[in-house]
């Protein structure tokens, strides 16, 4: 068991592309003791950053379209800290739900949580059904090639800055929350998960609102777990930063 965290600098990442009606709620229900609110703008055409930067969030501008390429973007735009909090700027999620899920990691008794929606939290329609049945599966592969425990891909997460590092994250696009979860079980880092609440999202979602982007997840998802059952266990490193990220502080 690592020590607890003192004091720590907890940062939180919100990957979004066309959310300005609901990117104000998401960082307004943000607890006060995130130290910092980053934003990664995947090339927005609505005014989200305009919206998030008026609210106190660091806005850093992605280029090329992709969440994991977003993602990358707003770790490199965080620089220092201990935690950093994954999650969507559709408004589906509740950040105050983070309380509970830092908590194990704070402690040192986790390094990373994934924030698991299940039946009885999740309001009904927010998801859909081939999203419950794509997580049924991945999570199903996960358990055979790493005997995992987790119930979920969900966006909503937490992760130690030092143990995010391990994981040299490189999917630029949908399969980036099954590959940090499929690196965190071959680096063998003490995951957990907590129940998360999950409520419909504030406008189209760009990947289960359409039938291209329904084909194109599924893909990705298992290609990953499938690239990573393969593929051996690597030497931890730094994790690598896209060159497209412009920041605005």
């Amino acid at each position: 068991m690592l020590n607890p965290i003192a004091n720590p600098v907890i940062k939180v990442v919100i990957p979004a592309r066309n959310e300005v009606k609901a990117i104000p709620k998401v960082i307004n229900e943000i607890p006060d003791y995130i130290a910092q609110i980053i934003v990664a703008d995947n090339g927005s055409t609505d005014g989200t950053a305009k919206a998030a930067q008026a609210l106190g969030a660091k806005i850093v501008y992605v280029k090329d379209a992709g969440y994991g390429r977003a993602c990358l973007a707003g770790i490199q735009a965080a620089g220092a800290c201990d935690i950093l909090v994954f999650l969507d700027g559709d408004a589906s999620d509740y950040p105050e739900d983070m309380t509970e899920m830092l908590a194990p990691i704070i402690a040192g008794e986790k390094d990373m949580m994934i924030g698991s929606r299940i039946n009885k939290t999740i309001e009904k329609g927010s998801l859909t059904p081939q999203q419950m049945f794509g997580n049924s599966l991945a999570c199903f592969l996960m358990k055979i090639f790493w005997r995992s425990k987790f119930t979920d891909l969900g966006p909503f997460r937490a992760i130690r800055r030092e143990s995010l590092e391990q994981l040299n994250m490189h999917a630029p696009t949908f399969g980036w929350t099954v590959e940090m979860q499929a690196r965190a079980l071959k680096q063998k880092l003490r995951c957990g998960e907590t129940v998360v609440r999950y409520r419909k999202r504030i406008g189209t979602s760009k990947i289960s609102g359409t039938v291209k982007g329904v084909i194109l997840a599924g893909y990705y998802i298992l290609f990953t777990i499938f690239k990573e059952a393969l593929t051996p266990k690597q030497k931890p490193q730094r994790a690598v930063n896209p060159t497209s990220a412009k920041l605005n502080s």
